[in-house]
């Protein structure tokens, strides 16, 4: 028998009909449905017992598509808002319901949710690192293209400015954003036909952007590139490989010490190639754009998990879990206070200052109760929580659980 090429990729009604799921949950919907145990309300919650190595916080995405995996089924849904932070132990979702009603699904919200926290969570560090300058997510190629557009998301909503992905960007509701790749220049065979080429074919409104570093030493292709392009020119692109780079640092500012001193002083410098946080923070000050890839589509996981911890309105979980529902109760401070749902706070245990509950009703039975935020603003909260973080040094306090 001879097989022919397909993509293996799931449809949107594949998901939601909940096939892409684990075995066990197939067989345990089986089970309980025979055993008459399918309509227990149970209610569960989405968590992180741990983070990555250094990390004291990070940051919930994800939370559109598992709601669109909810949407209709007869549950409540009370989740912490998209593009919060969070911390080991707290729980950024709740579902209650029938278990029946979404067990099936455990695999696929956890994919949606786990996946998209922690590209969003690396690209909030990045940006952290990168503060004040032009960051663009260059990653869909390290990634499946039928998660691409969810991964270009993230990424934007953890804090880049733009992506390059086209169809990511167009359903973000955003222009992608990009440069020019090697391919180009060397099917010229030459970098000033290829940067004139594109100055000629492309709109105004796209940056004349020029890589230079294809075939010279980068000092000598953006003088190059300038000479060529003068006034039109707004910045050069240095995407030296690893095994070209040295001292990278070096590299940019000299590059910008030639272009000063002959009269380019407009022209900015854009990095890409391999940039991580650890890099960026080495360079934020001389360089004036990153593109940065596979340090954020391929992040350290944000192991979140789903737990049963109510059966029929009693607290029960497995061992090593809390029982019961929980509320997050959060002050200025960003001081966090974990405790037992039916307990309700009006001021931080460790500060005094007025606190607010992080987890609020987003669907009941299967109906959203709370508009669906436009990345933009999502973008934008996080944004502004890691102004705070900044003012921290990066790292926030861990979670008081009351017990």
């Amino acid at each position: 028998m001879s097989l022919r090429p397909k993509i293996y990729c799931a449809d949107e009604r594949t998901i939601l009909e909940g096939r892409v799921t684990d075995v066990y949950f197939l067989r345990t919907e089986e089970i309980v449905r025979r055993s008459g145990l399918g309509e227990r309300r149970v209610c569960a919650d989405v968590h992180s017992y741990g983070l990555p190595e250094g990390y004291s916080w990070a940051v919930f995405a994800g939370l559109e598509e598992a709601l669109k995996l909810l949407e209709g089924r007869r549950v409540n849904v009370y989740a912490m808002e998209e593009g919060e932070v969070f911390r080991p132990m707290e729980p950024v979702m709740e579902i209650e319901g029938p278990y029946a009603e979404f067990g099936v699904l455990e695999s696929s919200i956890l994919g949606a949710l786990r996946h998209e926290s922690s590209v969003a969570t690396k690209a909030a560090r990045v940006r952290l690192a990168t503060w004040g300058k032009l960051l663009v997510f260059f990653g869909i190629r390290c990634v499946h293209p039928a998660v691409a557009p969810a991964v270009d998301r993230a990424a934007f909503i953890g804090g880049c400015d733009a992506v390059s992905g086209v169809l990511g960007a167009e359903m973000l509701g955003e222009r992608p954003v990009g440069t020019m790749p090697h391919a180009l220049i060397i099917l010229f065979g030459d970098q000033e036909k290829a940067w004139m080429a594109f100055d000629e074919v492309m709109p105004p409104e796209v940056p004349r952007i020029a890589l230079c570093d294809t075939f010279d030493d980068e000092r000598v292709e953006s003088l190059k590139a300038a000479r060529a392009l003068g006034r039109r020119l707004h910045a050069v692109r240095l995407d030296t490989p690893s095994s070209r780079r040295g001292n990278m640092r070096a590299i940019v500012e000299e590059v910008k010490w030639t272009l000063r001193v002959n009269g380019y002083d407009w022209v900015g410098v854009f990095v890409s190639g391999g940039i991580d946080e650890e890099e960026a923070k080495e360079l934020v000050d001389v360089a004036d754009g990153f593109g940065v890839g596979t340090s954020i589509a391929f992040p350290p996981s944000v192991d979140l998990a789903m737990d049963i911890v109510e059966v029929d309105g009693s607290p029960l979980s497995k061992r090593g879990k809390l029982p019961g529902r929980k509320q997050v109760y959060r002050c200025e401070r960003f001081h966090d206070t974990l405790v037992p749902r039916t307990m309700e706070l009006e001021r931080c245990p460790t500060c005094g200052g007025e606190v607010r509950p992080l987890l609020r009703p987003v669907m009941l039975n299967g109906e959203l109760v709370k508009p669906i935020e436009p990345p933009r603003e999502i973008r934008e909260r996080v944004i502004k929580r890691l102004s705070a973080i900044r003012e921290m040094d990066g790292q926030l306090p861990p979670v008081k659980v009351f017990a």
